[in-house]
């Protein structure tokens, strides 16, 4: 049986979701949609990383999931120094 959509999420391809539009406050603040933090486990309190690219536009990240992303470079990094000195 196919899963149901969870309300409120619109798909482009594979990996890309659409979660609505939300107006930014006098503040600068916006409210991230009730599907869009279920998706990714945001929860109150949590950090959000804040990155853009002028062309691109504007990306969130977890913190969290940025420090994971990082880790496992770093022991991929650790993995190639292992094998220096002629060992392939």
């Amino acid at each position: 049986m196919a899963k149901k959509k969870p309300k409120g999420i619109t798909r482009h391809g594979r990996h890309s979701l659409f979660y609505g539009a939300v107006t930014v406050g006098e503040r600068g603040q916006i409210t991230i949609p009730a599907a869009a933090r279920k998706t990714f486990d945001i929860l109150p309190g949590d950090k959000i990383l804040v990155f853009g690219d002028i062309h691109k536009g504007i990306g969130l990240v977890k913190e969290d999931k940025l420090q994971e992303i990082a880790l496992d470079m770093f022991h991929v990094l650790k993995s190639d120094d292992n094998n220096e000195g002629g060992k392939d």
